[in-house]
């Protein structure tokens, strides 16, 4: 039946992704969503996080981003001038940039090279 299948007709969407988490344009996203912790100089804050990242054959290096969660002392911090933070999760640690938040208050980070979660 039409809309059921993707144009391969085995349901496959049309999203721009493919099976072996590919997208069409090449790149090979990671990703980790979670609890990790934001550490500007000495201080620690516990926040929640949605990253993803890519190797970029161009600069030969590792790019990763994503956002965390709303909170109070990140935004303290982050308007008191902190723009660079240790991220930890889980899975590893890395400094990251923090810019501007969206309008939900979620602060953008973003850095190069060893990303702060496993790339598999």
């Amino acid at each position: 039946m039409a809309g059921e299948h993707g144009p391969d007709g085995h349901g496959h969407p049309e999203d721009g992704h493919q099976e072996d988490g590919h997208q069409e344009d090449g790149h090979q996203e990671d990703g980790y969503t979670g609890e990790a912790v934001l550490v500007f100089d000495q201080r620690e804050v516990p926040v929640g996080v949605e990253l993803r990242g890519f190797f970029q054959p161009i600069d030969g290096r590792y790019h990763w981003y994503g956002r965390v969660a709303a909170d109070e002392r990140v935004t303290e911090l982050v308007e008191g001038g902190a723009r660079t933070a240790l991220l930890r999760t889980p899975g590893g640690a890395a400094t990251g940039s923090l810019t501007d938040p969206d309008p939900w208050g979620r602060y953008r980070v973003a850095g190069t090279s060893t990303p702060p979660f496993p790339v598999g």
